[in-house]
């Protein structure tokens, strides 16, 4: 906890200077516009952003142009990706180090999302108006996304390896973001990429820490000049995830959880450096596999989960239950954990549109301070009394 408060004075401290960085020639605000003239003494973007609490990307600025590097793309990439952003109406550098690079006009007018969890970042960043297409609207939650598509305003390309080009060339965007897993069946960037498009790797999913994952919103901003806006909206949510944290510290009890349940007779039990855990922790909770070193998951047997959280106080994240009856039907051995017995399972299926997005995943993403929120009302709820949950809920 200690490391993270510091990591977290520093961080704003940095933002801090960043954003209060003084202006050239008089500029103030980061290009919204391509330029009509350019000045190779101006620094046309005033305002930076720094990653502090995410390491898969990292950023390098110029006058007029950013070096932005994935370095972990996916969970075991042996390398990375290179953008060179420049600012539209300037020259693009071309020095052999940039060989490489994906060099993209900034900022962008068009993009396509390949998930939903980047659709709150243009939520945030108020750049909704660049969005032209996704994967497919199926799971997304966000009402504002759901209206585009219904007005026949977006474009569904599909996923992994059978992406369709055709439709993606129909609506030649100037961005495609993507995530990758580096097995050529279910990623879709390989064949964008070879049919020509530009393609940025989003990465946010190999954050283990919350506020890591949060933090790629700077990422999406990066392409949009919206550097400004990034920077004040998650210092708001490190802020105030700092101050829970510190709240959920003190608690001298901290009760027993466990997660999850069995998916073809197996137990994925998170590890205790995983994003799960680490949420538990800064919640002021005994989580039961906090010892497990690693950051992926355990495969455990119903017995194994039994004998170790039979007696626990709460169950959370149970998946794709409603209802405690619906937990029973599954399998009936439920019912036997003491956190079924006492009503204390709680599931984050409070906010599910009707074509089953679920928003926990989605700006949950970018909101890790209500989560946490959340967390500390259903583990301590005399330290939030006031607290509504959000993406929580009792199961009945």
């Amino acid at each position: 906890m200690k490391a993270i408060k510091f990591s977290l004075m520093i961080a704003l401290l940095l933002a801090a200077a960043l954003s209060a960085a003084p202006a050239v020639h008089g500029q103030t605000t980061n290009p919204t516009e391509c330029l009509t003239a350019f000045d190779p003494d101006v620094d046309y973007f005033p305002h930076k952003v720094a990653p502090s609490f995410a390491s898969s990307f990292e950023v390098e600025y110029h006058k007029h142009y950013k070096v932005v590097r994935v370095t972990r793309p996916w969970v075991g990439a042996e390398s990375g990706f290179t953008y060179l952003l420049v600012q539209c109406g300037a020259p693009t550098p071309t020095d052999e180090q940039f060989k490489e690079a994906v060099v993209v006009e900034v900022p962008i007018r068009t993009l396509i999302s390949m998930s939903t969890t980047y659709l709150p970042h243009l939520i945030e960043l108020g750049v909704t108006d660049a969005l032209i297409g996704v994967d497919t609207l199926q799971y997304t939650y966000a009402e504002e996304i759901r209206a585009l598509g219904e007005a026949g305003k977006l474009v569904e390309i599909g996923s992994g390896a059978q992406v369709n080009v055709e439709l993606v060339a129909v609506a030649n965007p100037d961005l495609i973001m993507v995530y990758g897993s580096g097995s050529p069946d279910y990623d879709a960037h390989p064949k964008l990429i070879e049919a020509g498009y530009k393609v940025a790797l989003n990465a946010e999913f190999t954050e283990q820490v919350p506020l890591g994952q949060a933090e790629w919103i700077k990422y999406t901003a990066l392409f949009f000049n919206a550097e400004e806006r990034a920077n004040a909206y998650f210092e708001g949510v490190a802020s105030e995830y700092a101050r829970l944290a510190a709240l959920a510290e003190r608690v001298s009890e901290k009760p027993s959880v466990f997660v999850g349940s069995p998916y073809q007779d197996v137990w994925y039990m998170p590890s205790g450096a995983t994003y799960t855990a680490i949420f538990l922790r800064d919640a002021g909770a005994n989580y039961l596999w906090a010892e497990e070193q690693g950051a992926g998951s355990l495969p455990l047997s119903f017995e194994e989960v039994f004998a170790k959280a039979g007696d626990a106080d709460f169950w959370l994240n149970v998946g794709f239950f409603s209802t405690l009856k619906d937990v029973e039907a599954a399998d009936v051995r439920f019912t036997e954990f003491a956190a079924f017995k006492n009503g204390k399972v709680f599931n984050n299926n409070a906010r599910v549109s009707p074509n089953f997005g679920f928003d926990f995943y989605e700006s949950g993403v970018i909101r890790p301070h209500v989560i946490l929120a959340d967390l500390i009302a259903i583990f301590h709820p005399d330290l939030l009394p006031d607290h509504q949950l959000v993406y929580y809920q009792q199961m009945q």
